[in-house]
């Protein structure tokens, strides 16, 4: 039973999306750090701003941790021998009227 992995185009412009937004994430939560933003420097705007870095940076790192697990499959998906065998039809009417014609030899 081998395993093949099926990646389209759209499925790779998401994952670039996805390590984009981790570079997004992390980028805020610097800036947010830095005071890049040149906020009051009131202990309110302080401790707002702080907090808001730190809930990026995690998130940041949140996500790209999932990216690099494979948690986002990104509608990929592992196909084994006989389900490429059966996605060899031509049309999908053609797939069609095969489980069709497999349900009627059920009954």
């Amino acid at each position: 039973m081998k395993q093949k992995r099926q990646i389209g185009f759209t499925d790779a412009l998401k994952m670039f999306f996805g390590i984009f937004m981790v570079f997004f994430y992390l980028m805020v939560a610097v800036a947010m750090a830095m005071n890049w933003f040149g906020w009051y420097e009131t202990s309110t705007w302080k401790a707002i701003r702080w907090f808001f870095a730190i809930a990026f940076g995690a998130y940041g790192i949140y996500r790209g941790y999932r990216e690099i697990k494979g948690e986002h499959t990104y509608g990929m998906r592992r196909l084994d021998d006989e389900e490429q065998q059966e996605s060899q039809y031509s049309t999908y009417a053609d797939r069609l009227k095969d489980l069709n014609n497999q349900h009627d030899e059920e009954k």
